[in-house]
């Protein structure tokens, strides 16, 4: 009875192996097959986020565009709504539109039109009239004050595809007074496009929130002005995201696109960034196929040694011990991981520490196991950590991820990314921690210099206008609390266009550090800001300041450029680099209808009154009066 049952065993071997045999090729060729999708998907995730990055790119340099486009804009309606539009007004700001225009590449044209649709300033559209165009209306049927931005337009001025940004300025009874309009040129936007080589066949494109081209590259004449509000990307609800991935196929050229688009937060513009999807696989294709004929080799050589699997049982042996070898290189290739990998046990001491600990913290592992897992992390980070893995101990956590500076054996310290994740007994009771550790100095490195970059000017050295901004409503909610004043100082370099053009550029940004230096030697406490307002224009924030410490200050910054004797021939009878001043104080609690462009108005209408007091002096609004006064001309 033994002996057959034992004969029947080995007449179903044969049957049983060609199961096990044709049961591994198809796992193999079912691996391999999904090994190569992820590879696909793993190349097309690539290409989502190289997109997204061009995408964020392009979205901020539209706004920061249109942002400079607007802030000479809000310019010219502050000086058209204080001086009216009196012929000598328009013909100064003619002048002052055609020198920013030539100043500034991305500005195809400013413009400044009456309650009528009637060009003020551009006089080669005399004839024309706006009053029709959608921008006009809106501004002349809306009492908002914001920036407009429309649909792209061809210009009347040489028929070029250009975007508008417009705003309201309104007479001195608060009617509608007319539209200053500045452009932005399609071509400036598509040729700037073109710097991006994301692909030989890729292609941007920024449009307008109805679905309008306003800038492509390629082929921009072609495809500018192109309606695609009929496609999925401003139809389906799925997609009217900030931002995402897209994949479609292209109405423009039918090619399949992998693409990535952003909207802006500010303005209405949706930009989309592609890559042709065929010309992105193909290199994946080719090895695809090259690694699939590889697996079909193998799967059929392994299909000719289950053939004589049941005569050659010896090779079972052989098979375990090329798996054993197999898992011994896995093993290798995990112990020559670039990540630090560190088991901790509930009494905090390291009881694995994987070799790149050598890269990471500069110790070997073997000098490393057994001692205080928190021991090298710096005094002020380490309550964090030490809170994280007592939560994970305790079982409140599974996983974590905490980044802290940690010693270093040969240098002061390191940034530490780590990934912690818990580890448990087949009781599911928690026996440790493992932590995969890498360094992240450089990135941090990199991320103190962006943050650096974001507050200061990069010529002057002190702080750009977006700081000043963000310093000037911080102070100006301190002083409403504290119940103080708060002084602000407008500093304006007399004559400067005429100073570039005499020295050149390279002496006017010389002239500008010098300048700067001279302003900042004056903030004599830690709470006073300097700022490059922008240009020439300099501004100097002095929280708790009245009027006539404003003035002092005003007054120093004043003698001191005078006195720093900087050459400037075209500046009347100084013959030096002078500054005009204008300055404004304001105590928040009792100006209960004021705001920070309250304050800035005031100074810029004081310097507005300096400069026209003959410059090289300081005049002072009464209390946010707007009544300017001299001081020590």
């Amino acid at each position: 009875m033994n002996a057959a049952t034992h004969r029947a065993g080995w007449s179903r071997l044969p049957l049983r192996a060609a199961a096990f045999v044709l049961l591994t090729c198809a796992t193999i060729l079912g691996v391999s097959a999904w090994r190569e999708w992820a590879a696909r998907d793993a190349v097309l995730k690539g290409a989502e986020t190289e997109m997204a990055n061009v995408a964020r790119s392009l979205t901020q340099h539209a706004e920061d565009s249109l942002d400079l486009l607007d802030s000479g804009v809000v310019g010219v309606v502050s000086r058209l709504e204080m001086d009216g539009t009196e012929p000598a007004t328009i013909a100064k700001l003619r002048t002052l539109l055609e020198a920013r225009k030539k100043a500034m590449e991305r500005v195809h044209s400013l413009a400044v039109i009456d309650d009528q649709g009637n060009w003020l300033t551009s006089p080669g559209t005399i004839g024309s009239t706006l009053s029709d165009d959608a921008f006009f209306r809106h501004h002349q049927l809306s009492p908002k004050r914001e920036a407009h931005v429309g649909r792209p337009v061809k210009s009347l001025l040489d028929g070029e595809w250009v975007v508008t940004l417009s705003r309201r300025f309104n007479k001195p009874d608060g009617s509608f007074g007319g539209v200053v309009l500045a452009t932005i040129s399609s071509k400036y936007l598509s040729h700037f496009f073109e710097q991006f080589e994301i692909g030989r066949n890729s292609s941007v494109a920024l449009m307008h929130g109805d679905g309008m081209i306003v800038a492509r590259t390629p082929s921009n004449d072609k495809f500018v002005g192109r309606s695609v509000a009929d496609t999925p990307l401003f139809r389906d609800a799925g997609l009217q995201r900030p931002a995402g991935a897209y994949h479609f196929k292209s109405p423009l050229d039918g090619a399949e696109r992998v693409s990535f688009f952003k909207r802006s937060g500010r303005y209405p513009l949706v930009l989309l960034a592609t890559v042709d999807k065929s010309e992105l696989l193909a290199p994946w294709r080719t090895a695809a196929i090259s690694r699939m004929l590889y697996v079909v080799a193998l799967v059929m050589l392994i299909a000719g040694i289950g053939a004589v699997l049941v005569r050659q049982l010896q090779r079972g042996q052989r098979m375990a011990a090329a798996l054993v070898e197999k898992e011994a290189h896995f093993r290798l290739l995990a112990e020559g991981s670039s990540d630090m990998v560190t088991r901790i046990g509930l009494d905090e001491r390291l009881r694995y520490v994987s070799p790149s600990s050598n890269r990471v913290v500069g110790w070997r592992a073997n000098q490393l196991i057994g001692t205080d897992a928190l021991a090298g992390i710096h005094p002020e980070d380490r309550p964090q950590v030490q809170a994280i893995v007592d939560a994970m101990k305790r079982g409140e956590k599974d996983e974590a991820r905490v980044t802290y500076r940690n010693a270093h054996r040969t240098s002061t310290e390191v940034w530490l990314e780590s990934t912690m994740r818990v580890t448990r007994k087949d009781n599911g009771n928690v026996d440790g921690v493992v932590a995969i550790s890498r360094d992240i100095t450089e990135q941090k490195k990199l991320e103190t210099k962006l943050e650096t970059l974001a507050i200061e000017d990069g010529l002057t050295g002190l702080a750009n206008r977006r700081r000043f901004d963000e310093r000037l409503d911080e102070e100006w909610a301190r002083a409403y609390r504290d119940r103080s004043s708060l002084g602000l100082l407008m500093i304006d370099v007399d004559h400067f266009k005429a100073y570039n053009d005499e020295y050149g550029h390279p002496a006017g940004d010389a002239c500008l550090r010098v300048v700067a230096q001279i302003i900042a030697a004056e903030m004599k406490r830690p709470g006073d800001l300097a700022a490059r307002y922008g240009g020439e224009e300099f501004a100097m924030l002095l929280p708790n300041t009245d009027a006539a410490g404003c003035a002092r200050i005003g007054e120093r910054v004043r003698r001191a450029i005078r006195e720093a004797g900087l050459v400037h021939a075209a500046n009347g009878a100084s013959g030096c680099v002078t500054v005009s001043l204008g300055g404004a104080t304001c105590r928040p609690a009792l100006e209960r209808t004021a705001g920070v462009g309250t304050l800035i108005e005031a100074a810029d209408q004081a310097l507005y009154a300096a400069k026209e007091a003959g410059r090289d002096g300081l005049m002072m609004s009464v209390e946010m009066a707007l009544l300017p006064k001299a001081v020590g001309q």
